[in-house]
């Protein structure tokens, strides 16, 4: 699904045209982005959580060279998926 087949749907099931549904994704997007940005966490109950995580500086090689580089700590985006989102995606485990 890309973000136009989701600005379809929005369009479609909530009546909007589309250039209200496209206009609501991308405040919704924007205000998931700002919130990132100040670090917190942003739950959507029962879907999942948006985090931030931190990654520590850490040692890499050139994969051409294989000389060695420095990697920089640096903060990163990630996704934990809820319960109800792993039980429709992946159904019950044993």
């Amino acid at each position: 699904m890309t973000k136009a087949d989701l600005v379809d749907a929005v369009a479609d099931e909530g009546e909007l045209s589309k250039r209200q549904a496209g206009q609501i994704v991308d405040l919704i997007l924007d205000e998931i982005t700002g919130a990132l940005k100040k670090g917190e966490r942003v739950a959507l109950t029962p879907f999942g959580s948006f985090v931030v995580r931190s990654r520590k500086a850490r040692e890499g090689r050139n994969p051409k060279t294989g000389e060695r580089i420095k990697i920089a700590a640096r903060t990163v985006p990630a996704f934990v998926a809820g319960k109800s989102l792993k039980d429709a995606v992946g159904g019950a485990r044993r």
